[in-house]
């Protein structure tokens, strides 16, 4: 019977703590004394006290601490203290009392290693952790296991204000601005980069010791500002690009190719230099010259935009405009000795020829200019819609371009043949004047060009492959 009686008792306590009665609370006193200290042998995973900071009762969570300040640090079960109950909700004169009761609170880890502070920087409570980092100032340099910092916490959850408050508490604290988590070996700034936060990203450029660290690597060895190099290209990728760039921020390897000194100097141990053979070396130059550079499609998008454009637009107009005009008249085309077929106005001339000379040409020709118009357009496709930057797409970017222009060149070669008789670009023997022999000079130049650019796209291709075949074997032979 008073068992069932002190039940009874504590869940009516517990009712009170919901409903902040203080009037109950003290009534219970004044029956029970000890009620209070018989909460933990219940089965309740939380205090009364969890229960009231979190619906923000003041006058019931300050009666409570005045009759039981260890209530205060006491843990429920996901190991969190009253005070990570009122800072998450915002109770900015809860987490003051709290903060009276004992300012330690502030340090206590629930069982995912957050403090109260990391609480109130998810959820935006400003006030409150302006009065958790004055009560704690060392609450604010807590790192989490996995190298997470409450800057971080601001960063992954949006929170600028939070984040302008921590950083002004820790503007000597240089190192720690620029810690970096063990996930991915990610700064605050990498962490603003990947997540595209404009407004964060420019906030932490003006700070200069964040600004100091903007080349820092993370484990895939690249800074905050080529991290944008492996996301798809949209409007907030400019808008950042454009922030690093008024910034003074740019590439790391544009920052340190020239001023990195040879390893062997770094390390200490010197190679004579008549070790290097002349063959190898020339191999190496060889192969720096057909190396990947990757900033190029970064540096040359708008110029691959205008040019991708142009071509496309060119090569759109010898539709409406085919070479040699269009017939103005219904006219009758002659095979042999009848009038097989009617050619409309409107259709090129060309097109509708007896003579198989022309309409060869003319075929040659329309196919060439609709393969460079589709491979133009589809350059353009890619680069508006956000293509990735790594060497595959690259490869397949670079290798539609060298289509659209090899096109474009053989469509001019087969306009030429149109619309200049053969009888002036091909070489006479017995003509006594030569002037005419230019044009077959410049077509096979070009042809000379088209060769050699075939040659500069396929070795670089043909390694490439070549490695990556190597590669895959040996790690299937590994397993």
């Amino acid at each position: 019977m008073e068992i069932k009686h002190e039940e009874d008792a504590i869940m009516e306590l517990y009712n009170a703590s919901m409903s902040g009665c203080t009037t109950t609370l003290y009534r219970l006193i004044h029956k029970e004394p000890n009620i209070l200290n018989k909460i933990s042998l219940t089965s309740m995973s939380e205090t009364p006290l969890h229960i009231s900071t979190l619906a923000g009762h003041l006058d019931f969570s300050r009666a409570l601490l005045l009759l039981k300040p260890q209530l205060a640090v006491e843990l429920d079960s996901h190991k969190r203290c009253p005070l990570h109950m009122a800072s998450a909700e915002g109770h900015i004169e809860i987490v003051q009392l709290l903060l009276r009761a004992n300012n330690n609170a502030c340090l206590i880890r629930n069982q995912d290693e957050r403090i109260p502070l990391h609480y109130a920087v998810m959820r935006g409570r400003i006030d409150v952790v302006r009065e958790l980092i004055t009560a704690q100032p060392d609450s604010s340099q807590i790192v989490l296991d996995g190298g997470e910092t409450v800057l971080h916490v601001c960063v992954k959850y949006n929170q600028i204000e939070a984040l302008k408050l921590l950083v002004e508490s820790l503007s000597d604290e240089g190192d720690f601005l620029n810690s970096k988590d063990h996930d991915g070996g990610n700064t605050i700034l990498h962490l603003a980069v990947m997540l595209k936060l404009t407004e964060i990203a420019k906030y932490l450029l003006s700070v200069s010791k964040v600004k100091d660290g903007a080349y820092s690597l993370n484990q895939m060895g690249f800074t905050a500002l080529e991290v944008l190099d492996h996301y798809p290209e949209d409007l907030k990728n400019v808008t950042i690009r454009n922030i690093f760039l008024d910034a003074g921020i740019e590439r790391a390897r544009n920052q340190t190719n020239l001023q990195l000194p040879p390893l062997a100097v770094v390390v200490g141990h010197h190679e004579p230099t008549n070790l290097v053979q002349p063959s190898k070396n020339i191999w190496l130059r060889w192969l720096k010259y057909l190396s990947y550079q990757g900033d190029w499609l970064g540096e040359m998008r708008g110029s691959l935009m205008v040019v991708a454009t142009v071509i496309t637009t060119i090569t759109f107009q010898p539709i409406l405009n085919p070479p040699g005009g269009v017939w103005q008249t219904n006219e009758p085309l002659r095979i042999g000795n009848e009038y097989n077929i009617t050619c409309p106005v409107g259709t090129a001339v060309f097109a509708c020829n007896a003579d198989q000379y022309w309409t060869y040409w003319y075929s040659a020709f329309l196919t060439s200019n609709t393969i460079s118009f589709t491979a133009s357009l589809c350059v353009t496709f890619l680069l508006i819609s956000g293509f990735p930057r790594n060497k595959l797409c690259m490869g397949l970017l670079t290798f539609s371009m060298w289509i659209t222009l090899t096109f474009l060149a053989l469509a001019y070669v087969c306009a030429f043949n149109l619309l200049i008789p053969y009888q002036l670009y091909f070489y006479d023997y017995n003509a006594s004047d030569p002037k005419f022999i230019l044009p077959s000079y410049v077509l096979l130049s070009l042809i000379a060009v088209l060769g050699i650019v075939l040659l500069i796209h396929t070795v670089p291709l043909l390694i490439w492959i070549v490695l990556k075949i190597r590669k895959f074997t040996l790690y299937m032979r590994r397993r």
